[in-house]
């Protein structure tokens, strides 16, 4: 007699008395990625034969293969939710390996009852087999069988979202790779943190830092991060104020390609930057433009604008939409999806945001904005969620999978930056475009790879 596939809302056992030599129970399931992602994490066992797709291209097997105990645990879930199922009690298990399971494979997991021995002992013939009959893993399971009958609601199990940290990030720092070194100054870099961002990006070949502060303070921050100074070019000045009005000079003489944020505020930085007579303005305005590291979004997602205008006009939003445009190109995005965001997905006069936004769709349309594809109104569900576009029936090339979120300002541009970040668990790098070379804006709470991104958008935009 065979058990049914595990389906539907129950889970129920066999008990001693109900088991008979001959009884089988079986499971299928395809082996993907994500399973050796998850049994990886959840056992610890990185072995490059199951977790590293250019080792195991060159073992003897020829690909990533399943963990053996992979197939060990599948067995395991058949004789715990299906045959005998709950109450059982494993004493002992053999396992022959006979073949490895590659991606892909169908695995058909079959327990058959083989014998009922005293003391509600019985063992049972465990087998895997792949979809070309292969048995895979062999062996004996002996268990104590449950007396009592059990019939509970199947449990419903967690959703697990697989996110590598900072995944989309180590391609930015790696698309710089054939890149030169950029001298970049780097402004009151007077802490060791703002320090060590700089300079391990150096390390990396990204930039060639220029440090601009106290001299003292800035080889106290060295000692304290445990990092040497040799060869790093050190222009001595008495405070940040001045270490930011020196390195807007050394960008404007061209003599460095870019600016890195160091211990100081972002406003001291930024007004020597945005100075009408001795700064780096272009015809362009000026904005900050997050790239941020999602866990659940599978691509880099451009927030903007969150740290320099405070509530723009129309025109300033052009601009802000251009820069954003601008930057996400520099990383690879040929046609970048720009959702301009409002509250609803209507134009109302009521909304300004969404006025903004069709005008600026309009803009688009008239060639005045260029090098994107852009959408809006759009909230910000259905802007990045397919599902929610299509609940509300929105079809557009945008909607659901945008690139580039505009905020209608930038109250609203800092706040989902700072969710996604602190309750999406996002990584936050950002720049800022529309100067005569690229700011790197950074905060303290930024981690070791956001620090280096950050410095990677800049080098990628110099091109």
């Amino acid at each position: 007699m065979s058990a049914p596939e595990p389906e539907g809302q129950f889970i129920e056992n066999r008990t001693f008395a109900e088991l008979a030599v001959g009884d089988t129970a079986q499971s299928v399931r395809t082996l993907t990625p994500r399973d050796i992602s998850l049994f990886a994490v959840m056992s610890g066992d990185v072995n490059p034969a199951h977790v590293d797709a250019a080792y195991a291209a060159t073992d003897m097997f020829h690909g990533v293969i399943a963990h053996g105990m992979w197939g060990a645990a599948l067995i395991s879930a058949v004789l715990g939710t299906q045959l005998p199922g709950p109450g059982t009690i494993f004493l002992d298990q053999s396992l022959s390996f006979k073949a490895p399971v590659a991606l892909g494979d169908t695995i058909t997991t079959r327990i058959t009852v083989t014998e009922k021995l005293n003391k509600g002992r019985v063992l049972l013939a465990c087998a895997c087999i792949n979809q070309d009959g292969v048995t895979v893993i062999d062996g004996i399971a002996r268990v104590i069988a449950p007396s009592d009958k059990v019939h509970r609601p199947r449990f419903v199990l967690p959703e697990v979202t697989l996110h590598a940290p900072a995944a989309q990030y180590a391609r930015l720092v790696a698309a710089t790779t054939d890149l030169t070194p950029v001298h970049t100054a780097v402004v009151h870099p007077c802490d060791a943190l703002s320090l060590t961002g700089a300079l391990d990006a150096a390390a990396r070949g990204i930039i060639v830092p220029v440090l601009i502060g106290p001299a003292g303070r800035i080889a106290a921050a060295a000692k304290a991060a445990g990092r040497d100074l040799d060869a790093i070019e050190v222009i001595d000045v008495p405070h940040s104020h001045a270490a930011a009005a020196t390195a807007v000079a050394l960008a404007k003489a061209g003599k460095v390609a870019a600016l890195m944020q160091g211990a100081l505020q972002t406003d001291e930085l930024m007004a020597e930057v945005m100075d009408a007579a001795l700064g780096l303005r272009t015809e362009r305005l000026m904005s900050h433009v997050y790239v941020l590291d999602v866990p659940t979004y599978a691509k880099p997602l451009l927030i903007t604008d969150a740290a320099i205008n405070v509530a723009p006009d129309l025109s300033a939003k052009r601009d802000i939409v251009q820069n954003a445009i601008q930057l996400a190109r520099a990383l690879g995005t040929a046609h970048p999806k720009v959702a301009i965001l409002a509250a609803v997905e209507t134009v109302t006069p009521r909304m300004p945001a969404t006025l903004h936004a069709a005008a600026l769709c309009k803009m688009a349309d008239r060639g005045q904005i260029t090098g994107g594809v852009l959408d809006g109104p759009l909230a910000f569900d259905n802007a990045i969620s397919p599902a929610a576009a299509a609940a509300k029936g929105i079809v557009s090339p945008v909607a659901g999978q945008a690139d580039i979120l505009v905020a209608p300002d930038l109250e609203s541009a800092d706040m989902m930056a700072k969710q996604l970040i602190y309750l999406a668990g996002a990584d936050a790098a950002g720049l800022v475009m529309g100067a005569s070379v690229p700011v790197i804006l950074t905060n303290p709470a930024d981690s070791a790879w956001a620090r280096l991104a950050s410095c990677a958008l800049a080098r990628l935009v110099i091109g």
